[in-house]
Formats: C-alpha cells, sequence, structure tokens
C-alpha cells in the first residue's frame, strides 16, 4: 500500500496502547510478548517519518477484551468522518500487521479496516 501523505501541521494517525491493570499483563495473557509488541509498534511509529504516533495509557475499560489498542484518526481522517477505533484482543503479530497496515494506508475515515481487524472492533467503554 502507498502511505498516505502527510500535510505541514496535521496530526497523524496515532494508537493509544491500554498498559493499565489487564492490558499488557503477562499474568492475565501469558503468551504474548507485551513488551514486544509495543517496542515494534514504536518503532513503526520512529519509522514512519511522521504518519504514526503511539502512545500508552492507563486502563482504559474494556478488561475482559484485553490487550485494548485505540486507533484515532488523523486530521483528514478526521476531516473525511473516521471516528476512534477500539481494538480488542490484540494478542498476536497477525492483529499488530493489521493495525500497522492499516495505519499506513490512511487508518479511519480514509481507509476501511482489514476484514480480520473490523472482527475485533468494539465499542468504547460508557462512562
Amino acid at each position: 500500500m502507498t502511505p498516505v501523505p502527510i500535510r505541514y501541521g496535521a496530526r497523524p494517525c496515532s494508537l493509544v496502547v491500554c498498559r493499565g491493570c489487564c492490558c499488557g499483563d503477562a499474568r492475565k495473557n501469558p503468551g504474548t510478548d507485551h513488551a514486544g509488541q509495543l517496542a515494534r509498534l514504536r518503532e513503526a511509529a520512529a519509522a514512519s517519518r511522521g504518519r504514526l504516533a503511539v502512545r500508552t495509557s492507563d486502563c482504559l475499560g474494556p478488561c475482559a477484551q484485553a490487550n485494548i489498542v485505540v486507533v484515532q484518526p488523523s486530521t483528514e481522517g478526521r476531516r473525511r468522518g473516521g471516528r476512534a477505533a477500539w481494538i480488542a484482543f490484540t494478542l498476536d503479530e497477525d492483529s499488530l500487521d493489521d493495525i500497522l497496515a492499516w495505519t499506513a494506508a490512511g487508518g479511519p475515515g480514509v481507509a476501511p479496516p482489514p476484514a480480520t481487524l473490523a472482527l475485533q472492533m468494539i465499542d468504547p467503554p460508557k462512562n
């Protein structure tokens, strides 16, 4: 896929990676390399030349569906009606592959998510 060009002053697509009480916890999901996943996402952001940002957050709420990653649209994605997409069960490399491919294609509002990733999408918690 061809990367979406980024305009000066435009906000990139960003990932909020939950690392609260359950997400990222090796006791809850012992078969997942949580630190390795976060490192991979940060490496992709560094290599994106400003097209992707990654940050972590304390608990986002849906603990039963850990690990949660929220894909936030870029400025262009918001302009086109994109909204944050909450992705549950991001426990394997395939999930990360899909998230990174989607963000490289433009993310919410710019490109449709991969079909397998769409199956992992959940509604954000109601406060």
